[in-house]
């Protein structure tokens, strides 16, 4: 489709205006966090490492950190394992209700978080009985973690087909050694790409984490959003903030890669 002179430039600057929209903030957020300021004032007073040497010396922002990798590395690895299944499950497999199931599947990342949070709440504490911990944050990060890796998985088993494995059943070979041998090397690149997005989501989650962590649980989100108010922590909030960004940009910008890659080769 080609488009006029005219058209061009109204598209042009109409996708300048939505990207400053929603980059200029964060611009704001990281002259902040140089400021000399002990508010987020703009325009910045002066400039200063202060704030940076103080934020990674903070014990509560370096737990908080801690507390975000490892909730988000487990979420990741049973989303990894899960989404897996589930999708070799609906992709390879007819039976009834199939439609349904992936229907279900994929609803956790469409419904409101706070919603999912109630309900995830109301499920552990009234349901089940047991206390919020950080285990109830890792099941509840692992619900909307499964969706990233189910549809990178069952996306890229619909382009592989079903001739190779056809073949190595033919050849002999078991459902496991099929798997291990034939499938496997196929799926790598969606499972480290949906892996890569599935730790990004769940390290800066907030909304449901509120709902599901106990008193004593803090991931990194939640250490911003108590002390973003606080007298002189809001450049300290900014720092984080900051760091908060490129490791969330960081495993987003390698799957996208591996995906443009894994097109680009096919």
């Amino acid at each position: 489709m080609r488009l006029g002179r005219a058209a061009r430039i109204t598209l042009g600057a109409v996708t300048a205006l939505i990207l400053v929209v929603i980059y200029l903030p964060l611009l704001v957020v990281l002259a902040n966090s140089f400021s000399t300021s002990t508010s987020l004032s703009w325009p910045p007073p002066g400039f200063t490492l202060e704030w940076w040497g103080r934020a990674f010396q903070s014990a509560g922002a370096l737990d908080a950190v801690g507390t975000s990798v490892a909730v988000a590395v487990v979420a990741t690895a049973v989303a990894l394992v899960l989404g897996t299944l589930i999708s070799l499950a609906l992709q390879r497999f007819a039976f009834f209700g199939r439609d349904a199931i992936s229907l279900l599947v994929v609803l956790p990342i469409a419904l409101p978080g706070i919603i999912t949070g109630i309900a995830l709440n109301n499920f552990f504490r009234t349901i089940l009985g047991v206390p919020l911990s950080i285990w109830t944050v890792v099941i509840a990060h692992a619900t909307f973690c499964i969706v990233t890796v189910f549809n990178n998985v069952i996306a890229r088993l619909r382009r592989l087909g079903v001739n190779l494995e056809e073949a190595s059943a033919d050849l002999g070979a078991g459902v496991w050694t099929t798997f291990r041998l034939v499938t496997f090397p196929q799926l790598r690149s969606a499972l480290l790409a949906g892996g890569l997005l599935a730790f990004a989501l769940s390290f800066d989650e907030i909304i449901v984490t509120t709902f599901t962590a106990g008193s004593g649980v803090t991931t990194l989100p939640i250490f911003i959003l108590n002390n973003m108010f606080r007298p002189n922590q809001a450049p300290i909030v900014a720092v984080i903030a900051v760091v908060l960004v490129v490791v969330s940009i960081v495993p987003i910008y390698l799957a996208q890669r591996l995906s443009g890659s894994e097109q680009t080769r096919r």
